[in-house]
């Protein structure tokens, strides 16, 4: 395949990649703090570069020094993800703090600083658990570790990308309806919170006990 085509490639896929059922549960968590559609792009980005960080040097070190990764770590490495989200999902269901109790589309002062270090936070886990079976994948269809290097940070920059794209389309609908119900902010928080944590909690059962990270046999398949 020609070295353009691949990128683009990468691109697209990275996109799609950002749609994945927990990062939109972690993001939609994190967004619910967010007052603006131009506050959920920056949250977007923060994610994304996160992402991208992890998934972009461990996938390099995979790639370049061809590290076999045992079944449990990567399963390790997926489960921390599970942990993140019933984190993210337990803060939203906190008491949240006085600048949070009102929905202001205008946002406020300095109140971005903590869901935007949750994002970044988070977008770090994330792509941990993600750069392992990215790199694997890759590394099965493409043969020249460089361009498989160039691929992967195409594929961080499309996660960047989708992400922003996630989180403006849901905080529009949120800011809108928080225009007109003054409690809304603090039911769509509670709301999220609460899926975060049921799909966190899903996943510990599914990771630990389906997958066998806590039983004698662990089945990993990067996907």
């Amino acid at each position: 395949m020609p070295l353009f085509a691949l990128l683009g490639l990468g691109l697209l896929l990275g996109m799609r990649h950002a749609t994945d059922p927990d990062h939109v549960v972690a993001v939609a968590a994190i967004t619910a703090h967010t007052r603006r559609a131009l506050g959920a792009a920056w949250l977007g980005i923060v994610w994304g570069l996160g992402h991208t960080l992890t998934l972009f040097g461990v996938g390099v070190v995979i790639l370049l020094f061809n590290v076999v990764v045992p079944p449990r770590v990567g399963l390790s490495l997926e489960f921390a993800v599970a942990l993140a989200l019933i984190v993210v999902g337990l803060l939203n269901l906190n008491r949240p703090h006085r600048h949070e109790d009102t929905w202001n589309p205008a946002g406020s002062p300095g109140s971005g600083a903590i869901p935007t270090t949750r994002a970044f936070a988070v977008g770090l886990v994330h792509g941990l658990a993600g750069s392992a079976a990215v790199a694997l994948l890759v590394l099965a269809t493409v043969r020249n570790p460089w361009w498989a290097c160039g691929y992967l940070l195409v594929f961080g920059l499309g996660t960047i990308l989708g992400m922003t794209l996630i989180t403006v389309s849901i905080a529009t609908p949120l800011a809108a309806a928080g225009q007109r119900w003054q409690s809304f902010g603090r039911w769509s928080r509670l709301a999220t919170g609460t899926l975060a944590l049921a799909f966190g909690v899903w996943l510990v059962y599914q990771i630990g006990w389906r997958e066998g990270l806590f039983l004698n046999v662990a089945k990993w398949t990067p996907h």
